[in-house]
């Protein structure tokens, strides 16, 4: 044993000669109690017997009897390809340098590899210290039992910061990816599991654990999917870590110390856990979920040419409309009352009467479309708005108490065309800018989880993640394929009813010329690229999804709001519909709120006291635009309209409005919408692009609401597939926000306490509740797009002068 004892003078030559070195054989399993000094070192020599087929844990386990040391012991196990060393008290230090010492230590050995059958090898233990007092300790070596990982076999062991565990896992035949199952009952002390190759030294400790393989935090649950492809000796260490605090796994961060060099006592952070290696899914299971994923939109595609097949062809309104006139407005009978026609003027500048008829003369058919087919020059929205005698129009038109939509479809259709392409054009340009960047942000993501392992950076559910090439979680992906082929199916029904129509106005039939809702399908092309583009976002989304690319899942989704909201607003408005530009204005406003709102808003009382007051007037000015169709003017004089508003209709009279059922649209709206002003003054939600994109939705649902009431209420009707379209869709969106509330993980928590709301595949052993959300979402969106295209079917042949606007 010469050649150890020289090595144990040469780790103490730079302090002194060592007087004496004492070495003992020693055995497993025989705790040894000793006192070391600077004087002496003691060398504890084991041996054990090792083989090729089978691997051995060893474990050293060390403590501390003496208090108030003035220096650390420290100990150096040497083996036959790797050195351990570590001191005791074993100083470990958190955030701010804080430092935590552990008087009990243990720590496993790294067996090194060997090629025979069976060989013996020696390893050594040295103890040392530079204190001149006696430092009692205890000694104990022991084999681990169970150091091997069975498959499906869960394994429980306990462990601390200072006694750290790792296990062996040999890959199976016949299985290429396993998952790797860490579960605890106490959600503290904070964790972190590792999977790491099988080489020397293994990285089990705070300060290290994180230098090679993958890792990630972890309270009460964590889980790893792991590839064969990964590891070249088809084997792994799962090994498992006590952080010294619990700030990573969001817990209480404890009071920073007044003087920066004090210890401090760490309490009792033993933690029970139990770990299980399950194999992952087969090849044949990705194929089943592809081909399920793709039978179930594929569907829709057959479906949609058989209803199109059978679809039969529409009356021409010439013969059901002939020699009718317009029933009582909205055969409402109180809601025909009259109201004040002073309002109107104070706040419009209308200089005309306000009589029920407004001078509006009845045009025949064939009359106007002689002007349609006369009217062959370019002509262009601005200049038709800026003649005189068409200004004074608008107010007479705009203003009185009953529209129909004639009234504000009195535009040349190929202005309104190009006026609302533009919004398709528009949307695709965006697309573009915006998804180019995504993708390449979201690779980099990717990326970066590979390469570091850290799988605290991207937020999935790692109970049902399966991994394709370099995706992490390709099911999260491959779910979003729904809203691509939904959004191209849906641009490829528009295409034909476009080319319908067309071919419609070229032989002059009287239908598109005179009869139904115009129909302009800019709006529905643009909704179409909006749902495929929320697919595409998703999709990257989900790559990595965390707190800084949650944009990317919401912001297509605020456009697909807003363009219903236009689409609705425009079936019985095409003349005074918002143009592209101020559309998508005011949704890169929304979107560029909702990145204040996740950067800035968590907490912030300043933020959302702007936010709401913002909120409140964008409600209020909105209300006005549309209460008076546009005709009013936000100018230095219109606090003085307002006065005289209250005054003659309030004050001086105290009459009801003058257009009671855009009111009570507009009075619910108000409410609604201050009501969630008020709450995110309250509440302070953490998640504000979900509370943003609940306003959207809570608006468009309540405009929804109203729109089909008011139609049925006129006395228009629902054809039956519209009615099948609506019936269908609601259900499918009750479903689909049931598995939407599931919350399998959230960046709104530490990516630990994520974890702790992962569950497993629900839908053939590849989908989980998420996937099932984009599934039934991505066919209710559809659903909504089609009850937009065809709810008023009913009226393509009815004049348009006898359909009323509300």
């Amino acid at each position: 044993y010469l050649s150890s004892c020289l090595i144990g003078l040469g780790l103490l030559g730079a302090v002194g000669e060592t007087k004496s070195v004492v070495q003992k054989d020693a055995e497993f399993d025989v705790t040894y109690n000793d006192t070391v000094t600077s004087d002496n070192q003691t060398i504890y020599a084991f041996n054990h017997t090792i083989s090729r087929n089978k691997t051995e844990g060893v474990r050293v386990t060390v403590d501390v009897l003496s208090e108030g040391l003035e220096s650390p012991i420290l100990f150096v196990v040497r083996q036959k390809q790797a050195v351990l060393s570590f001191q005791v008290p074993l100083i470990l230090r958190g955030l701010y340098q804080r430092k935590y010492p552990y008087a009990h230590v243990g720590r496993t050995l790294c067996q090194p590899p060997t090629r025979a059958a069976s060989e013996t090898q020696y390893f050594f233990v040295d103890v040392s210290t530079l204190s001149s007092l006696g430092t009692h300790y205890q000694l104990r070596v022991s084999r681990v039992d169970s150091f091997t990982l069975q498959t499906d076999k869960k394994f429980s062991f306990t462990a601390s910061p200072s006694q750290p565990q790792y296990f062996k896992y040999v890959f199976p035949d016949g299985v290429d990816t396993v998952i790797v199952k860490v579960s605890s009952e106490m959600n503290f002390p904070c964790s972190v599991m590792s999977i790491q190759d099988i080489q020397c030294p293994v990285y089990d400790l705070d300060n290290n654990v994180a230098f090679i393989g993958m890792y990630q935090t972890m309270t009460k649950k964590g889980a790893i999917t792991v590839q064969r492809k990964d590891f070249p000796s088809n084997s792994f260490y799962v090994v498992v870590v006590v952080k010294t605090e619990d700030e990573a796994c969001g817990g209480p961060l404890r009071f920073y110390p007044l003087r920066p060099d004090e210890l401090i006592n760490a309490g009792n952070r033993t933690k029970v856990l139990d770990v299980v290696v399950s194999p992952a899914i087969n090849s044949e299971v990705y194929v089943m979920g592809m081909l399920f994923c793709l039978g179930i939109f594929l569907s829709f595609y057959l479906l949609t040419f058989l209803v199109i097949k059978e679809s039969p062809n529409p009356i021409s309104c010439a013969s059901l409309t002939a020699g009718k006139t317009p029933a009582s407005p909205y055969e409402y009978g109180s809601f025909a009352d009259n109201g004040s026609t002073l309002s109107s003027e104070a706040v419009t500048d209308s200089a005309t009467s306000t009589d029920n008829n407004y001078g509006y003369m009845e045009r025949s058919l064939d009359s106007v479309g002689r002007s349609r087919q006369e009217s062959l020059s370019s002509v262009e929205e601005d200049d038709y708005d800026t003649l005189a005698d068409i200004d004074s129009d608008k107010n007479i038109v705009r203003t009185k108490k009953f529209l129909c939509v004639s009234d504000l479809a009195r535009k040349d259709k190929r202005i309104l065309s190009k006026k609302y392409q533009i919004y398709f054009w528009n949307i695709a340009t965006i697309a573009v800018f915006y998804a180019l960047p995504v993708i390449q942000l979201v690779i980099t993501y990717q990326t970066v989880v590979n390469v570091t392992g850290n799988q605290d950076i991207c937020y999935y559910n790692f109970l049902c993640a399966h991994p394709l090439g370099a995706l992490s979680a390709f099911n999260n992906i491959l779910s979003n394929l729904g809203y691509v082929m939904l959004g191209l199916l849906f641009l490829l029904i528009v295409l034909k009813r476009d080319i319908v129509h067309n071919r419609a106005l070229l032989r002059n039939d009287l239908n598109a010329l005179e009869c139904g809702i115009p129909k302009h399908f800019g709006l529905f092309y643009a909704m179409g690229t909006a749902l495929m583009m929320e697919g595409l976002l998703s999709a990257c989304y989900h790559v990595c999804p965390n707190y800084t690319n949650f944009q990317f899942d919401t912001s297509f989704m605020y456009m697909i709001a807003g363009l219903c909201m236009l689409k609705l607003y425009q079936k019985r408005h095409p003349d005074i519909n918002a143009s592209a530009y101020t559309a998508y204005a005011c949704l890169a406003a929304v979107i560029f709120f909702s990145v204040l709102g996740v950067v800035f808003g968590k907490g912030n009382m300043v933020f959302w006291i702007v936010f709401s007051v913002i909120h409140i007037l964008a409600t209020l000015l909105l209300s006005t635009q549309l209460y008076y169709m546009g005709r009013w003017r936000l100018d230095s004089g219109i606090l003085r309209r307002m006065v005289y508003v209250i005054y003659t209709d309030c004050i001086r009279q105290c009459s009801g409005p003058m257009y009671i059922d855009r009111m009570v649209l507009l009075v619910m709206g108000n409410i609604i919408n201050w009501s969630l002003a008020a709450y995110g003054l309250i509440e302070r939600p953490n998640d504000f692009a979900s509370y943003l994109l609940a306003i959207a939705i809570c608006n468009l649902l309540l405009y929804f609401a109203f729109y089909i009431i008011m139609k049925l209420r006129s006395g228009e009707r629902i054809q039956c597939l519209a009615l099948v379209c609506i019936l269908f869709t609601a259900v499918v969106w009750g479903f689909a926000l049931f598995f939407f509330f599931q919350g399998l993980s959230t960046w709104q928590k530490t990516p630990a306490e994520s974890r702790e709301h992962n569950r497993d595949c629900i839908l053939l052993s590849f989908f989980d509740d998420h996937d099932i959300w984009h599934f039934l979402s991505s066919i209710a969106m559809f659903g909504s797009f089609l009850v937009l295209l065809t709810m008023d079917d009913d009226l393509d042949t009815v004049q348009r002068d006898k359909i009323y606007v509300f």
